[in-house]
């Protein structure tokens, strides 16, 4: 990467025909590249801003099918890629993503000591404040969740979608594997820990006026468990079966096996015993309790050392070095 290095930010548009022109705006000065992607909008905010704008540096491209934020980002990022850009910002069209934090946001990246980097509302308790009610509560619902899933345990506020990226690290991803709606943010950290990506939260309040969350909570909490537990296998397959083996490989192994042979035979002697109307002999319970909790331990122990497992340092200066 230069040492001035060039920035593109995409933003997905889709009804945002309000307030796209300002979003434009209000970066223009500040970046390369900006790429507004219309994902089939039924404003047609792209063609609304190709005939306020004849700027240069904005690109608009359209998709024929809505994609979801996931789909437009993912074009976006071939995009940038194409035009050159060594750091990419996600910026959404609604004007909640303040331009004037977006030094701050890329700050870590041009001083080489990141991959990644991620605006975190929860820092600003005074913005924290301004955030919806259950808006909040969701966020703080998934916090947890996102961090075992993806792997930053350091990490929070995981649906924040103002982030920026490498060029390097971004050119790494398996696109395909990105989600196309709303997991995308999510889904994205999990690919970024996949390739041991540095990823650090910066600190930046969001504004919340009379725009409304695309996102049902609801929804949420019905689709997001099973795609978090996805993600958490899939991470864990990667990390620790295909990329490396380690100890935390051994630990997962043998610490599975142990609690749920355990928890198998458990239930076997159990079902066993209550059809015959039998007790349960101490002995059984035993053998059965042992080693679950011994398989317990080990797979808290793995859990500790992907916590603990950081890489030295950003994986983007690796590639740079070999080019």
């Amino acid at each position: 990467m230069p040492d001035r290095p060039k920035v593109a930010v995409v933003i997905p548009c889709y009804r945002v025909r309000e307030k796209i022109v300002d979003v434009v705006d209000s970066v223009l000065g500040t970046v390369d590249f900006v790429i507004a992607v219309d994902d089939c909008c039924p404003e047609k905010s792209g063609e609304f801003l190709r005939q306020v704008h004849a700027e240069p540096k904005v690109t608009i491209v359209f998709h024929e099918q809505n994609q979801g934020v996931g789909g437009a980002m993912i074009t976006g990022f071939k995009t940038a890629l194409d035009l050159g850009a060594d750091i990419v910002v996600k910026m959404d069209g609604d004007g909640q993503m303040e331009a004037r934090h977006l030094p701050r946001l890329i700050a870590p990246l041009v001083a080489r000591k990141a991959d990644f980097a991620k605006g975190n509302r929860f820092y600003d308790l005074r913005a924290l404040r301004q955030m919806p009610l259950v808006r909040r509560f969701g966020n703080f619902g998934l916090t947890l969740l996102s961090k075992a899933a993806s792997g930053f345990w350091h990490l929070s506020d995981p649906t924040n979608g103002y982030f920026a990226v490498r060029a390097n690290a971004l050119k790494l991803l398996n696109f395909h594997l990105l989600a196309p709606r709303y997991f995308f943010e999510i889904s994205l950290l999990i690919q970024l820990n996949v390739i041991r990506a540095i990823a650090l939260d910066v600190p930046i309040p969001a504004k919340y006026a009379d725009e409304n969350s695309s996102l049902s909570p609801w929804r949420a909490l019905v689709t997001f468990p099973s795609k978090l537990a996805g993600g958490l296998f899939h991470r864990i397959w990667w990390r620790y079966f295909i990329y490396d083996i380690n100890i935390v490989t051994v630990f997962l192994i043998t610490g599975g096996f142990l609690f749920f042979g355990g928890g198998a035979f458990g239930a076997w002697r159990w079902s066993h015993n209550w059809l015959y109307g039998r007790e349960q002999s101490a002995g059984t319970v035993a053998v059965a309790m042992l080693p679950m909790i011994l398989g317990f331990q080990m797979l808290l122990q793995a859990v500790v050392l992907d916590m603990m497992d950081k890489p030295d340092a950003p994986i983007s200066d690796v590639l740079d070095a070999g080019d």
